[in-house]
């Protein structure tokens, strides 16, 4: 089943997988004002569908995101400098809101990229729980090539996967990496062919969905508060979801398995 968020984003939901799909290619899924509010109002759905396990974020045609709309910041240039900061200070927190929504939700949220990836398309793939790209993907935080700073978490994430030195040179610099940089850099888990991302990704979506998704959701709390808590916090909220999971049919139906010598066969309860 797809549905158009709006004509910027397509969603497609089979077997508890979600697709969104940014669907600009004729601008390499630049993000504009629609597409941000497309992206945003699609994520919420996700998060908010029960039937839906797993996400998977793609980009329409050869391309993932070559970052903000370069046109439609030229439109603003003969803009008073008071309006332009308040225009984009309104339009970045609106871009934000699909960052946040992509850490809080629960569900595993998976980057495929082929093509170009850029700015704010490589401030999704950090924002991602899992990221794998084509062989012909191609990586650039590219800011600064336009004399601004990087928004959409970036130099949040970025510097927490790749180290505070090599952040600063991806950010600074501008320079491009393949696939296989990225993956060695850790900025995705995995380069594969362009002709095998397609089934890689669907592999990858359908093996998360079917498992323990109220699991997977405690686990991405856990990784994601570990950025910025002390050591007894974080264990005293691993003991906590820990005993939650323990809770569960999930938790029963995996004990079981184990214990049968066969696969389990998890609900998400």
């Amino acid at each position: 089943m797809t549905t158009d968020i709006n004509d910027r984003v397509l969603l497609d939901i089979e077997g508890g997988v979600a697709t969104l799909t940014l669907n600009r290619p004729t601008a390499l899924n630049a993000l504009d004002t629609k597409l941000a509010e497309a992206l945003s109002a699609g994520l919420s759905r996700c998060e908010e569908d029960d039937a839906i396990r797993a996400v998977v974020l793609r980009g329409a045609g050869d391309n993932f995101m070559a970052g903000g709309d370069i046109k439609m910041f030229s439109a603003l240039l003969n803009e008073p400098s008071g309006a332009r900061r308040s225009y984009f200070e309104r339009l970045i927190h609106q871009v934000h809101e699909s960052i946040i929504i992509m850490r809080r939700m629960p569900k595993p949220v998976i980057a495929s990229v082929r093509g170009a990836a850029a700015g704010f398309g490589v401030s999704l793939v950090l924002a991602s729980d899992l990221a794998i790209a084509a062989d012909d993907a191609v990586f650039t935080l590219a800011y600064c090539h336009i004399g601004v700073s990087p928004d959409g978490g970036s130099t949040f994430h970025l510097a927490h996967a790749v180290g505070i030195k090599k952040a600063m040179e991806i950010a600074l610099l501008g320079d491009r990496y393949s696939a296989t940089d990225a993956e060695s850099l850790g900025l995705i888990n995995r380069a594969v062919t362009s002709s095998n991302l397609e089934d890689e990704t669907a592999k990858l979506a359908n093996r998360l969905a079917a498992g323990p998704t109220a699991a997977y959701g405690r686990t991405k709390q856990l990784l994601n508060a570990s950025l910025n808590t002390s050591l007894e916090s974080q264990l005293q909220a691993e003991a906590e979801r820990f005993a939650a999971s323990a809770t569960t049919a999930d938790f029963a139906e995996g004990i079981t398995a184990f214990l049968g010598k066969r696969k389990p066969e998890f609900t998400g309860r």
